[in-house]
């Protein structure tokens, strides 16, 4: 039976030292990472990592610097090997691919979006975006015509004929996302793609992306530090801490219910009331009344309304079926809770 996922994870740990098969055996039996590096010099980069990722998502995996993040992020591609478990995409393990298929992976069905651009400051903007098509055969009329479309997609057309020196951090980094792109690679891992912009260009870029992912409905795997941009990004995110998976959720779920402390804290200063929906915390049942909310309403916009009303609200989704009631009372529980 085939999986609904597109990339699964399973059981993943990553060991880097002298003796990592070893190394971890210890950490299976309870060593901490603090120990493992004091005791062996073997540091401990995951440990038990399991996610499913859906086909056409977004996903965002965030962590604080040292989480294992990144790490994660590169055994999709296998530019790093874990110590144990498996790595699947459309059910097909990425670990048993020999040199040639898993080549042909890389450059077919998986393209990476890296920090720092890395594009090739002698070539030109198309140059770079249709360099990996070159490098596949296609005949340079071909590439060209591929490389104009995903220039014009993420709004550098004009820009063809410049140099990376000659172009700004956001637009840099747009031709990265174009380069990409250009593959037409199933999915999409972007690794701390936006971190080295400024705050204003690195939103257009968040929002560009969301557009971009509106029309193609790539896989998406995204890293970031940053959880204002992961609950804007991500249709679902997972949390790591020193190479631990503590949550996976929605950006909803996981302001409502987070896992544990850690997380908690992780979430603390976020405004939940700006990113939690009338449908994510509507129950069974009928409202009464004239009001209703749709589900894709935020709590801060049905504030008006919740105050007005001590009755429950009917909460309906936007083809008019019934998504169940909402009151003030589940409102303040599911919002205080942390």
């Amino acid at each position: 039976m085939t999986s609904p996922f597109k990339i699964r994870v399973e059981h993943v740990s990553k060991i880097f030292g002298p003796n990592p098969q070893v190394a971890l055996a210890k950490v299976n039996a309870g060593m901490s990472k603090t120990d493992l590096l004091a005791q062996s010099q073997n540091v401990l980069g995951l440990n038990e990592i399991n996610l499913n990722i859906r086909a056409g998502e977004t996903f965002v995996i965030m962590g604080l610097s040292g989480s294992g993040k990144s790490t994660l992020i590169r055994h999709f591609n296998r530019l790093i090997e874990p110590t144990a478990g498996r790595i699947l995409v459309d059910d097909v393990d990425v670990l048993t691919l020999n040199e040639a298929d898993l080549r042909a992976f890389r450059r077919k069905r998986i393209s990476m979006v890296f920090q720092r651009f890395a594009l090739l400051p002698h070539k030109t903007v198309m140059e770079n975006v249709i360099y990996g098509l070159i490098i596949d055969g296609l005949p340079k009329a071909q590439a060209q015509a591929k490389g104009a479309e995903q220039i014009a997609l993420v709004g550098l057309a004009g820009f063809e004929n410049h140099f990376p020196g000659q172009l700004s951090g956001g637009m840099q980094q747009r031709v990265g996302l174009a380069r990409a792109l250009a593959t037409d690679a199933e999915i999409l891992l972007m690794d701390e793609a936006f971190s080295a912009l400024d705050p204003l260009i690195r939103h257009d870029m968040q929002l560009q992306l969301r557009d971009i992912q509106a029309r193609l409905h790539k896989t998406i795997v995204f890293i970031t530090h940053d959880l204002d941009e992961a609950l804007l990004l991500g249709d679902h995110i997972a949390i790591l801490k020193d190479g631990l998976l503590r949550q996976v959720g929605t950006g909803p779920e996981i302001l409502v219910a987070p896992a544990d402390d850690y997380v908690a804290r992780f979430v603390r200063d976020v405004n939940r009331a700006r990113i939690v929906t009338c449908g994510d915390l509507a129950a069974p049942g009928q409202g009464v009344g004239d009001i209703v909310l749709t589900s894709d309403q935020t709590i801060e916009s049905a504030y008006g309304a919740l105050a007005s009303s001590d009755a429950p609200i009917t909460v309906r989704h936007a083809d008019g079926d019934l998504a169940g009631v909402l009151t003030r009372q589940r409102v303040f529980d599911a919002l205080a809770r942390t």
